[in-house]
């Protein structure tokens, strides 16, 4: 599933994937495969992520239940 509220998330701080990449310490490939949903980044990687873009885990990680 694509996570596309990290994307907004990123997008609305100004940043590329690179450069979130840089402050997270992971490549650019790895926050692209994030957002589109083919990787499950560790939970420690997601803190960063949500340190770095100013959100909780609930608003950038969490998946409602499709019912």
């Amino acid at each position: 599933m694509k996570n596309l509220r990290l994307k907004s998330a990123r997008a609305a701080k100004d940043l590329s994937q690179e450069a979130l990449a840089q402050l997270v310490g992971v490549s650019r490939q790895t926050i692209n495969a994030i957002e589109k949903g083919d990787y499950n980044p560790t939970i420690r990687l997601c803190i960063a992520i949500c340190r770095v873009l100013g959100k909780t885990l609930d608003e950038l990680f969490w998946e409602e239940d499709a019912e």
